[in-house]
């Protein structure tokens, strides 16, 4: 059985598309085949579409609902959960990743070299300010987080079973997909492909998402924003030393009317900006503390339908 598993969120004008897209999915691994959609609490008519279609599709399906919109990363785990395997695969629902990449993935896993694959993308057909926008927060992830991530970043992948069980244990909040997937290690591989125009529909994938996601997985895998205000610290502390330097020099030499009033205003903003920095960061790392304590689980399932496929009601 080889399980793919499809978030859906705001994809209603292309689920006709990807139900044929998984009809040939299924087609080509002989029926050895289901598919996993995840509704992610959207608010279009995703849900009651793959309600109307799913009894009479002719491959295996799981219909999750989840009880309110977790975010992506939630629904794929969610979908993992539920998901037979012992192979998986994750798909967008706007099909701009192509179906013949989760062939390539099955082919590769069931080769028997790798635990986990990940698709690397080489050409984009986005318009050029997605692309300008994604090839900048790639290069920030790469950089500042995780430098095993290629270039141009990583939206799907595949995994074996005992991959997929160790994923789905890891239950920290705030944290993202992608990075525990490198976190985890394994013997990973790659398959390349080129990503396609997107058909239907607007991409929820938004500028805050994007700032939310890599903010998550700085403070998730990186102790760089600590860092960078000790470093900051630093540097005040040699600016302090060296304007109390330079006003003992000039009250000495009668250089200042006002004694200390410039270095005073300079040192208290600095400090005070620096302060403010640093206390913000350490209640991001405290929050973040906080709601993994309170062991709640990462998304719930609201109802959870099968059919068997093969246009049989369930």
């Amino acid at each position: 059985m080889f399980s793919l598993v499809i978030p859906v969120y705001r994809n209603e004008e292309s689920i006709d598309a990807l139900l044929a897209v998984l009809a040939g999915l299924c087609e080509a691994m002989a029926g050895d085949f289901e598919a996993v959609l995840v509704v992610d609490g959207s608010p279009d008519r995703c849900l009651e579409r793959l309600r109307r279609a799913l009894p009479t599709a002719p491959f295996s399906a799981q219909l999750i609902t989840l009880s309110r919109n977790f975010g992506s990363f939630a629904a794929i785990t969610a979908g993992l959960v539920h998901a037979q395997g012992p192979h998986f695969a994750v798909m967008a629902a706007d099909l701009q990743e192509p179906p013949e990449l989760i062939l390539d993935f099955r082919k590769k896993l069931q080769e028997g070299d790798s635990d986990v694959i990940v698709g690397t993308r080489g050409r984009r057909a986005d318009p050029w300010p997605n692309r300008i926008l994604s090839g900048v927060f790639w290069w920030l992830y790469r950089h500042l987080v995780q430098r095993e991530i290629p270039a141009g970043g990583v939206d799907v992948f595949a995994c074996n079973q005992v991959f997929r069980d160790h994923l789905i244990a890891l239950s920290e909040r705030n944290t993202t997909l992608v990075g525990l997937i490198f976190w985890l290690g394994f013997r990973r591989g790659e398959v390349r492909y080129d990503r396609r125009p997107r058909e239907a529909g607007q991409s929820a994938w938004s500028f805050s998402r994007r700032t939310r996601y890599l903010l998550d997985s700085a403070f998730a895998f990186s102790d760089l924003p600590i860092r960078l205000v000790s470093a900051a610290g630093l540097a005040g502390m040699a600016l302090a030393v060296t304007l109390a330097t330079l006003v003992l020099w000039a009250r000495l030499h009668g250089g200042i009317s006002v004694p200390g009033y410039a270095a005073t205003v300079l040192t208290v903003m600095f400090f005070g900006g620096l302060n403010s920095l640093g206390i913000g960061l350490l209640g991001e790392y405290l929050w973040r503390t906080f709601e993994n304590t309170k062991r709640r689980p990462g998304f719930v399932v609201a109802e959870s339908r099968q059919f068997p496929g093969g246009g049989v009601k369930e």
